[in-house]
């Protein structure tokens, strides 16, 4: 899996340079400013209602009263520590849900990308298909609906450790690697749409290749460290990338 995952990282780098060979900056800085502005309103109220959501929990269960008083400072630390984790994994779960809105909408772009990408290395283009494109959009509504349904489930899961001492501390962490994985397996399935592989092959293909997924997705993910640029050009090299990374292991058999 590591290897994989590190055969994913390079190929943003991979992807960056193809981009200016290839100058398919039209294609790239409209879309990516328009989910950069949606990306700083969504995480502004999303920020806003996680911060709503943790207070009135711990108001209505009674355990800010009950830290109140226990006057511990070492409590108090411990109830604000867990306030943060339980706020970390509810911003990851409603940037899940932005995510998959996104992944939506962008679907027509994200698949042209990919097979723009693939046509360019394969030296041939591909006939557009209204009617396919139909369909592929149909397929990647519905897996994109299976992947935040299961998403979902792992966050709340979760969602309730964080708050036992110590083994909730993890928890932030964990749920960052399965919304790697499932950002990224929605950028390799592109590819697999266009080898013709059913969603369930797919499904299973990436199984696979977790190391390509995770990896995916981490730098999609530390790219909106990138404050503005990072923010523009995150969703479109992690297509790009995502279909570089799957040559590795067609040439490897």
């Amino acid at each position: 899996m590591l290897k994989e995952i590190i055969i994913a990282v390079q190929s943003y780098f991979k992807a960056h340079q193809f981009i200016r060979k290839h100058n398919l900056w039209k294609w790239i800085i409209i879309p990516g400013l328009i989910y950069a502005v949606l990306f700083v309103v969504s995480m502004y109220f999303f920020s806003k209602s996680a911060t709503y959501a943790i207070e009135l929990l711990s108001i209505k269960t009674g355990l800010k009263a009950w830290v109140d008083r226990m006057q511990s400072g070492l409590v108090g630390f411990f109830f604000a520590l867990g306030g943060v984790m339980v706020w970390l994994i509810l911003i990851l779960l409603y940037f899940s849900w932005f995510k998959y809105i996104w992944l939506i909408v962008g679907s027509p772009l994200f698949g042209y990308l990919s097979e723009k990408t693939e046509s360019i290395i394969d030296g041939k283009e591909y006939a557009f298909s209204f009617p396919q494109l139909i369909k592929d959009m149909s397929r990647g509504i519905r897996l994109a609906m299976r992947n935040v349904l299961w998403q979902t489930v792992y966050a709340v899961t979760l969602l309730i450790i964080s708050f036992v001492p110590l083994a909730g501390w993890i928890t932030p962490l964990i749920v960052l690697m399965i919304e790697c994985y499932y950002y990224g397996f929605s950028m390799l399935d592109y590819s697999c749409e266009r080898q013709k592989l059913s969603a369930s092959q797919s499904i299973e293909f990436i199984g696979q290749h977790k190391g390509l997924a995770i990896g995916n997705g981490l730098i999609f993910y530390l790219m909106h460290g990138l404050v503005g640029i990072g923010w523009v050009l995150a969703p479109a090299y992690a297509v790009i990338a995502a279909t570089l990374s799957l040559y590795h292991p067609k040439e490897e058999g």
